[in-house]
């Protein structure tokens, strides 16, 4: 696996085009949304322009550092009978999964420990006030990106095509995730029902965590919305993926 990740992070250093999504798109981003930002009331629910672009952010790194960057890498390597060929060695299923995703994985990750860093100098968020909830946040964001990923995957036919068939969960969950803007600031009913979307508890928990705004019961239901979503999407993964290229 980890020969596999490296790699991995070869071929996506002499992709410019999915260097650029993944590294810059989400940083740069969040401050195109911050114009809109301010003119939420944000303080009323107990949040600050700052915590909202760093979730933004987070969010943003999951969606194109992880999610993107993989459905193209996925079919690519089917397509090339990459998979197929890694099939016939020692590895699993599994670990040929995990190794390719390793590299985007890493950097959504990393971008996650730099942003929180760097909004806490530049935004004034300060320390998060609940930080045990944003290590499950992450965790669950990137698992979920990535087997999102690989579902997706299974329906793209060509890598040239990987960008548009990604864009359908991409714009749902700017929209409803509470990326673009916080599920708190929506009415009750559409809250709830963009609570249930595949980012959201993930998102949620990063929130919670730096503003310390979540209640037990929040927590509580954010949390078993993330395991339902990774065991679902994993097991959707299991069930669908395409070995086979499309040729």
């Amino acid at each position: 696996m980890r020969a596999l990740g490296r790699a991995e992070l070869a071929l996506l250093g002499r992709n410019r085009g999915a260097v650029v999504t993944a590294l810059l798109v989400p940083l740069v981003l969040p401050f195109s949304v911050r114009p809109a930002i301010d003119q939420m009331d944000v303080e009323k629910q107990g949040l600050s322009v700052g915590t909202v672009m760093l979730t933004a952010s987070i969010g943003f790194s999951f969606l194109f550092a992880v999610y993107t960057t993989l459905v193209g890498a996925y079919v690519a390597r089917r397509e090339e009978l990459v998979l197929k060929r890694l099939r016939t060695g020692e590895l699993s299923d599994a670990e040929i999964l995990t190794g390719t995703a390793l590299p985007a994985v890493g950097v959504g990750l990393a971008q996650a420990l730099l942003l929180s860093a760097g909004c806490a100098v530049l935004l004034h968020t300060g320390a998060p006030r609940a930080a045990y909830l944003i290590v499950p946040g992450v965790l669950a964001g990137l698992v979920v990106s990535a087997a999102l990923a690989a579902l997706t995957a299974s329906f793209t036919r060509t890598a040239e095509s990987a960008q548009v068939t990604a864009l359908p969960l991409v714009f749902v969950s700017m929209l409803g995730s509470g990326m673009a803007v916080p599920t708190e600031l929506l009415p009750d009913k559409l809250a709830r029902v963009c609570d249930l979307l595949p980012l959201s508890p993930a998102i949620r928990l990063v929130r919670g965590g730096w503003s310390g705004q979540l209640s037990g019961h929040e927590i509580l239901v954010a949390l078993v919305t993330a395991l339902a979503w990774t065991v679902l999407s994993v097991l959707a993964v299991r069930r669908w993926f395409r070995w086979e290229a499309r040729r």
